[in-house]
C-alpha cells in the first residue's frame, strides 16, 4: 500500500511541475523574450518605428554605411535578396532601399519578414517608417516582387558607430489568414 502511495505522491508532483511549466511558458516567457530582444536588438524589439519622417536638419556632412542582409527559413520555398548590399546614407535624412523575393512554390504563400539591427545599440537610431516587415506578404506561384524599406538614421547616432546592419529573415506565415478567407 505504501508504494501505491508513493506512486500516487510522485505523480502529483510531476503534474505539479507540468502545470507550472506551462503556466511559466504562457506567462513568464513572453515578457522575458521581450526584455532578452531588447537588449540583443533581436527580432524588431528596439528599432524605433514611425509613420512619419520628421522635420531635420542636419548640419553634419556624417555618413553612416547601411548594409543589407537577407535570409529565409528552409521551411519557406522563397528566393529573398537585397536589391544592394549597402549603401552610405546622410544621417537624418530619409532613404529606401529595396529587397526582391520570388515564390518559387507551385501555389500561394504567406511569408512573415523579422529584422535585426546590428550593432544592437544602433537600433534605437534605425528608424523605421515604412516595411514589407510591419504585415504579412503573400506571394501568388512565381510570383516575383520588389519590397521597399524606408528608413531614415536619427542624428543622435552615437559617432563611434559608422556602420549598421539591416538584417530580415521570413519565415512562413502560418498564422496569416487562409487563402479563401484572403479572397483566393
Amino acid at each position: 500500500m505504501s508504494q501505491e502511495r508513493a506512486h500516487q505522491r510522485l505523480l502529483g508532483k510531476l503534474l505539479l511541475v507540468a502545470v507550472a511549466m506551462f503556466a511559466f511558458g504562457v506567462f513568464g516567457m513572453p515578457p522575458l523574450y521581450d526584455s532578452f530582444c531588447e537588449i540583443t536588438g533581436i527580432g524588431q524589439a528596439g528599432v524605433r518605428v514611425e509613420e512619419t519622417v520628421p522635420a531635420m536638419t542636419t548640419d553634419s556632412d556624417r555618413t553612416v554605411r547601411i548594409r543589407f542582409d537577407a535570409t529565409t527559413n528552409s521551411e519557406l520555398p522563397w528566393r529573398f535578396e537585397p536589391v544592394l548590399g549597402s549603401m552610405d546614407v546622410q544621417v537624418g535624412m530619409p532613404s529606401e532601399a529595396s529587397y526582391q523575393v520570388e515564390n518559387l512554390q507551385d501555389g500561394f504563400v504567406y511569408g512573415r519578414a523579422v529584422y535585426n539591427v546590428s550593432p544592437p545599440e544602433a537600433g534605437l537610431y534605425f528608424v523605421k517608417v515604412e516595411c514589407f516587415c510591419f504585415t504579412s506578404q503573400g506571394l501568388d506561384a512565381g510570383e516575383q516582387k520588389d519590397m521597399p524599406v524606408r528608413f531614415y538614421v536619427d542624428p543622435d547616432l552615437p559617432e563611434e558607430i559608422e556602420e549598421v546592419t539591416l538584417s530580415y529573415t521570413f519565415f512562413l506565415d502560418q498564422s496569416a489568414p487562409s487563402m479563401a478567407s484572403a479572397g483566393r
